[in-house]
């Protein structure tokens, strides 16, 4: 696996590259030191993961990851940082980034790369317990773009506005769970091929663009 790590923070950058350097797995392409140098590095190299800052000067983390996204919606986005703000972990989340973990999860780092670059939805576990919050649609409820503005908490009539059946529910559930298409495949004893094909179908149905916008959907209007 091929990542950029991109900290204007030149210890923490350094320090990202030395650990994750040893891994059998990871190679670490190119260091960057803000946003724009973020935006350049996956034009020029095409990294299967970028780890990247939120809080950087002149261009953010989050608004390095918009245009990335923007130009290679393909693209597979760790942001890394000290802060658990809520609306940066809503504003992440629908912008497409496919995780959001806290520096001091020292640990978690490496595994959530590989997750990530299987196709995974990753959060550090102090942001896992806080999602149902953010997205559960009460009064104090963050406003999120990952999903059309109509949609409303829902159970059953959600399912029967977007025409969505059990066996699709199911399966949003367990990629909001942060389960791949093989992990998913294997619990629901069907082919791969076959859960590739019902995602298809339910971005479809709901007009969502991917997962992460699937995980939104169901905290939100499914949970």
């Amino acid at each position: 696996m091929k990542i950029i790590i991109v900290d204007d923070d030149k210890f923490v950058s350094l320090s990202l590259n030395t650990i994750l350097s040893v891994q059998d797995d990871i190679e670490v392409s190119a260091i960057g030191a803000s946003g724009k140098e973020a935006v350049e590095l996956y034009d020029s190299l095409s990294p299967d993961v970028v780890l990247m800052d939120i809080r950087m000067q002149d261009m953010t983390g989050l608004e390095a990851a918009e245009a990335i996204l923007k130009a290679h919606d393909e693209a597979k986005i760790l942001l890394l940082t000290t802060f658990s703000d809520d609306e940066y972990i809503v504003k992440a989340i629908s912008l497409g980034a496919k995780g959001y973990i806290l520096k001091q999860e020292f640990d978690s780092i490496a595994p959530a790369l590989r997750a990530v670059n299987n196709g995974q939805i990753v959060f550090g576990t102090e942001i896992v317990d806080r999602i149902p919050h953010l997205f559960s649609g009460g009064k104090d409820a963050l406003k999120v773009s990952c999903e059309p503005a109509e949609m409303r908490k829902v159970s059953a009539s959600c399912m029967e506005k977007y025409d969505i059946n059990e066996k699709e529910l199911g399966i949003i559930k367990l990629i909001a769970e942060g389960l791949n298409n093989k992990e998913i495949a294997e619990k629901l004893f069907l082919s791969e091929g076959t859960v590739r094909n019902y995602i298809s179908t339910i971005l479809e149905k709901t007009q969502l663009r991917d997962r992460t916008q699937l995980a939104c959907f169901y905290y939100k209007n499914l949970l």
